[in-house]
């Protein structure tokens, strides 16, 4: 450890409070750099115009300097094609804000989340140190003082960058972006936070983003009260307003720096700025807080929100799946009208009552092509049967805030069963012009549905009451390693999911290794049955369509045969998978009649009940 790291201990643990530097982005911005341009690759092609920042803050009275650096990871720099000039960039950017603080100051790696993979497939923990350990090293390489972890949503994530910290030996800030209700994005309360942080030894633990200064003030007085590592703040400016094109924060540099010093009083050891706040907002922070000496740390109730969040209960399965254990359950799939002709659909929902089935299941813009919304046509359907209808809900469409509407908007409807699907791609559609949301995937979808059913959105946010949905899960068993899709269903399971349907199996070597491989799981797994009707269908679905696989046999079985012969050659594989099934006793079936021939569906429901064809 350096002299200046020995120096930055010692004034977090004996004061007086430091002030640090405000918004890298605003302040770039307002110097004129593009709002599209690259931020942290400024740091290469314009080194002056950061150093200018650095020098403005300096003016201003920051005594410790954050790099550019807080998007500069690989995965980040990837979107831009600048993934091989992460450690450059890093370098540079420890450099330049080195310049500037001298040795009188200090300077902070500044390291962000690491983003997104452009696929929806998650980074596994090693993927994501490795991501950080590389950040890590360039910036020590630079010169900074010590690593500042900002923005991060997920404790699960920042713990882990936490733990890759640990190899330099550096002092380490470990901040967290709270949502509404001081929450995290993974659901936990800030106490809960402060705990899990505490644990991992960071040197200073603080929030930064998120909420204007008044907000933060009250988030820090609660993680003052959970731990006695040191704290920081860096609080946006307000909430931005949009004018004329622009985000415009309206909180004065005045009132700024006036919440600043409660914070100081309240035990927060580093301040600074964050979205909206320039060299104006530090300088009042420098007046109002010179010689300040953070205050004593105290203890205050525990809220009524992390109170909630400790209360856990399994929500009703009233549903459909009463049949379970009894007989098995049958579901089956309707195709969604193209535009808002629904009476094809309707008509067909009350023949598949009359049959006898469980519930419908209602999938939601397959193959990510433009259909009517399953919601809507779920409670129209509801409304007109006595029929349980399972609603597909993929992670492709909507963002966070978007899920929990649509979901608490689909609880008002009446609707209680929900299949939790991450979604096809948009690369597989037709309709050009579309993008990926994918704030979450299938597993933070039901991790949505488990906390709506637990009183709270994902962030702790109380509802005002308590959903009922029954949460399904789908399950691929057409993959040659069933390893990895074993392990997101022990994850599904374990965030909140009471059944499962699979996707279309058409090979009795499939089913039986389904079979053993799921002997243990509690819940029930509905198989997916889908009739061929031709040799053209067969070869498409076995070409087109993802997560189907026909085994050589059922493609010769239906080779040249079309009408007639291929949908009474379709049925026969279909029965003898069914029959196979029942005698190992599954849960049931989730059918899937092609091209909406739901007469096809009825046959081997009638099949399944023991009646014969």
């Amino acid at each position: 450890m350096n002299t200046r790291q020995e120096k930055l201990l010692n004034r977090l643990k004996h004061g007086p409070v430091i002030i640090s530097d405000g918004g890298m982005g605003t302040h770039l911005y307002h110097l004129g750099a593009p709002h599209d341009a690259v931020f942290e690759y400024l740091n290469i092609i314009d080194p002056q115009l950061v150093s200018r920042v650095h020098d403005d803050y300096a003016e201003a009275g920051a005594q410790f300097f954050e790099t550019n650096t807080f998007g500069a990871n690989r995965i980040r720099l990837s979107a831009y094609g600048l993934e091989d000039k992460s450690h450059q960039i890093n370098l540079a950017g420890a450099r330049l804000a080195r310049a500037v603080a001298g040795n009188t100051h200090w300077v902070a790696g500044s390291i962000g989340p690491i983003g997104k993979r452009q696929a929806t497939s998650e980074f596994t923990e090693n993927e994501k140190k490795s991501v950080f350990r590389e950040q890590m090293t360039a910036l020590a390489e630079g010169g900074v003082d010590c690593f500042l972890l900002e923005t991060f949503s997920s404790v699960s994530d920042l713990l882990l960058a936490l733990a890759v910290a640990t190899e330099f030996c550096f002092p380490t800030i470990a901040q967290v972006a709270f949502s509404e209700g001081g929450h995290t994005g993974d659901g936990l309360t800030a106490e809960d936070a402060a705990e899990s942080l505490t644990a991992a030894s960071p040197t200073v633990i603080g929030a930064n983003c998120g909420f204007g200064p008044r907000e933060l003030l009250s988030l820090l007085k609660r993680l003052a009260a959970a731990t006695n590592v040191p704290l920081s703040a860096f609080p946006n400016s307000g909430f931005p307003e949009y004018v004329n094109g622009r985000h415009i924060y309206l909180a004065t540099p005045e009132y700024f720096a006036t919440i600043g010093k409660e914070m100081v009083t309240a035990g927060v050891n580093l301040i600074g700025g964050c979205c909206g706040t320039g060299p104006d907002h530090i300088r009042a922070l420098r007046q109002h807080l010179t010689h300040h000496v953070p205050g004593p740390r105290l203890p205050i109730e525990r809220s009524q929100n992390h109170i909630a969040s400790e209360r856990m209960r399994e929500s009703k399965s009233s549903h459909f799946l009463s049949r379970w254990g009894k007989q098995p359950v049958i579901t089956v799939e309707l195709d969604l009208p193209k535009g808002i002709a629904v009476q094809s659909v309707l008509k067909k929902a009350r023949i598949l009552q009359q049959g006898g089935v469980d519930a419908i299941n209602l999938a939601e813009n397959p193959l990510a092509r433009i259909r009517m919304g399953n919601l809507a046509l779920a409670s129209k359907i509801q409304d007109e049967t006595s029929l349980d209808v399972i609603v597909h809900v993929t992670a492709r469409d909507r963002n966070l805030i978007g899920l929990h509407s649509e979901l608490m908007g689909a609880h008002l409807l009446g609707i209680r069963s929900v299949l939790a699907v991450t979604g096809d791609p948009v690369s597989s559609s037709g309709d050009g012009g579309a993008t990926n949301v994918f704030d979450v995937n299938s597993i933070g979808l039901l991790k949505i549905l488990s906390a709506l059913n637990h009183g709270q959105t994902l962030y702790g946010v109380d509802i005002s009451g308590q959903t009922g949905f029954l949460l399904g899960a789908a399950f691929n068993p057409n993959v040659s390693d069933l390893s990895g899709q074993l392990l997101k269903l022990e994850k599904k399971i374990a965030a909140g999911a009471q059944f499962v349907q699979t996707q279309p199996i058409y090979s009795h070597e499939i089913l039986e290794r389904l079979l053993t491989t799921t002997r243990d799981v509690k819940v029930p797994i509905l198989i997916g049955i889908l009739p061929l009707v031709s040799e053209r269908n067969a070869e498409f679905l076995h070409n087109e369509v993802p997560g189907i696989q026909l085994p050589e046999n059922v493609r010769t079985r239906m080779r040249g045969k079309s009408g007639e012969a291929g949908i009474e050659e379709g049925l026969q594989i279909a029965r003898e998978l069914i029959g196979a099934a029942q005698r190992a006793s599954v849960g049931g079936f989730y059918l899937i009649p092609p091209f909406g021939k739901v007469d096809l569906a009825l046959s081997l429901a009638k099949e399944i009940r023991g009646g014969g064809h």
